[in-house]
Parts: structure tokens; C-alpha cells; sequence
């Protein structure tokens, strides 16, 4: 018999050696794979910062040059959702997964996902509502309003990635099919991924003090999503190691092709589409309880004799 080639072997065993009966770890150098992910999306998160802190200074200025940064702002926590998506995969995929990696990975989300966007959501629908001379008092509570719900997602974004780091298994409140996976309550990445694709839509800051509202109610509902136990559905049993159907491929390729050419909407309407899916589900549950709740009991039959 022949020696196995390399193109026979997996990408576990690749960067582990050749499964010979006993579990081997993988080499060193796989685990910086996942980390240089991990580190890219902490990176991601810094330059969403620093953008929003840019536009809020071109802002003050009267600068119509303000809604660029805040752009380039939400298309960081873009790319920082797809390259959180990225680093756990290759984790698994490499046999890479570790303590320090899983807590890396949770400091990485906090900053991306739960300060960065707190301080977009704030700057880019509170700081510049437009407000006459006699209504002072009206932009000092909607400042105040701004900074607590801007402090309300962070919080919801702690106690959701605690919750996640504690709980082994979680089940969600209303559990789907066994052989599904899915997230209790809706992950921080999407979270953010929902905010971003809001203020990529239409990269203008805030001047309506009505829509100014609606942003902070909608900023406040997505954090109680975060740490609410519902269901949402998770990709994580999809895998790029089995032969696709072509349909698959060209789904992939419509989704490509949808974000090329419509960006804006067609990332607002995934974010907005997966938000509403945990919501969704829950409802349906819901109703099927009641329904079943509801439901005539069997007349007994009428016997003869």
C-alpha cells in the first residue's frame, strides 16, 4: 500500500498530524490561526470607535463629512461579524479550541459588540437632534435618555456573554427540533449587526427628536433580546468540509451578489429579518400552546344497547 498523501488527509489533521490511534494536540502554530480572527475583531471594534468619536468632532463642526466616519464605523462591526463567525469555526475545524481562546474571544465581543455600537447608537441617533432655544429641557432628558439606554444594551451585552461563559448546554424557553442547534437569545453579534446595518442604511446623525425615540426604544429592545432565553437559530451545524447541492451554491452566490451591488438594504433587511426570527418562533409557540389549550375535548361515542 501506498503512503497517504497529503490531499487525503483532513484540515484537523493537518494541523494535528494523522489520527494514529491516540489523540494528538495540534501543533502550536494552528492556534495563532483563531487568535489572528479573534484579534481582528477587536482591531474592527477599535476602528468603530475611533470612527464614531470622528464623526461626533465633524459633527460638532457642522461638517457634512461626519455621516463618512460614521459609516466606516458600521462597516467595521460588519466585518467584525463575519470575522467572529470565522474564528470559531476554524477553531473547531482545527481542534484549536481553548480556556484562553474562549475568553479571549469574550473580552473581543464586549468591545466590538457591546461598546462599540453602544457608543454609534448614542452619538449617531441622540447627540444631534435638532432642538429650538426654548426646548433645553427636551435635550437634556434626551440626552439622559441616550445615556441610559446606550449603558442598557452594554449591560445587556455583559450579561449575555457571562451567561454564555457559565451555562454548558443552555436550553432556550421554547426548545426546537434535537437535532438543531441554536442560540438562547439573540447573539451579541447579530445584536450589533442589526444597529450597524441601521446606521449604514442612511449614515446622516439623527435631527428628528420623534425618530431620535424610535432609535432608542429600538436600541433598548434589542438588548432585552440579548438576554431574553428565545430562540435563535444557529449555522453552526453548517460545515464548508461536505459536498454541497447546488442549490446551496447558488444561494451562496445570490447572497454575494445581493451585498455587491444593494448593500444597504440588503443587509438591513437580513439583520432585520434575523432579529424578527427569534420573535417569530416564540409567537408560533405561543399560539400552538393556546391552540392546543383551546381544543374541543372528543365527544364520547354513543353506544346502542
Amino acid at each position: 500500500m501506498g503512503k497517504t498523501g497529503d490531499n487525503d488527509l483532513t484540515l484537523r489533521e493537518r494541523f494535528a498530524g494523522p489520527s494514529g490511534g491516540e489523540k494528538k494536540r495540534p501543533r502550536r502554530a494552528a492556534y495563532a490561526i483563531p487568535t489572528f480572527f479573534t484579534s481582528a475583531n477587536i482591531f474592527l471594534g477599535f476602528i468603530a470607535l475611533v470612527q464614531s468619536f470622528e464623526g461626533a468632532l465633524q459633527a460638532s463642526a457642522g461638517d457634512s463629512a461626519a455621516s463618512g466616519h460614521f459609516s466606516l464605523a458600521a462597516k467595521a462591526l460588519g466585518f467584525a461579524v463575519l470575522s467572529d463567525g470565522i474564528d470559531g469555526r476554524v477553531a473547531r475545524m482545527t481542534n484549536t479550541t481553548s480556556d484562553f481562546g474562549r475568553e479571549l474571544d469574550s473580552l473581543a465581543d464586549f468591545i466590538t459588540f457591546g461598546i462599540a455600537p453602544g457608543v454609534l447608537a448614542f452619538v449617531w441617533g441622540v447627540r444631534y437632534v435638532v432642538f429650538s432655544a426654548a426646548e433645553n429641557v427636551a435635550q437634556t432628558h434626551l440626552s439622559r435618555a441616550g445615556y441610559l439606554v446606550a449603558f442598557f444594551y452594554l449591560l445587556c451585552c455583559a450579561v449575555r456573554l457571562a451567561r454564555f461563559n457559565v451555562q454548558t448546554n443552555p436550553v432556550p424557553k421554547n426548545p426546537g427540533r434535537p437535532d438543531r442547534k441554536y442560540f438562547v437569545g439573540m447573539p451579541s453579534p447579530a445584536a450589533a449587526g442589526l444597529l450597524a446595518s441601521i446606521v449604514y442604511f442612511d449614515s446622516v446623525p439623527v435631527h428628528s427628536f420623534a425618530f431620535s425615540i424610535v432609535w432608542l426604544i429600538l436600541v433598548g429592545l434589542v438588548g432585552l433580546l440579548m438576554v431574553s432565553t428565545w430562540r435563535y437559530p444557529s449555522f453552526k451545524q453548517v460545515t464548508v468540509s461536505k459536498p454541497r447541492t447546488p442549490l446551496i451554491v447558488l444561494l451562496i452566490g445570490a447572497v454575494a451578489f445581493g451585498i455587491w451591488e444593494w448593500s444597504q438594504p440588503f443587509l438591513l433587511a437580513a439583520a432585520t429579518t434575523y432579529a424578527l426570527t427569534g420573535i417569530v418562533i416564540r409567537l408560533g409557540g405561543i399560539l400552538r400552546r393556546y391552540r392546543r389549550g383551546h381544543q374541543p375535548a372528543s365527544l364520547p361515542e354513543h353506544q346502542i344497547g
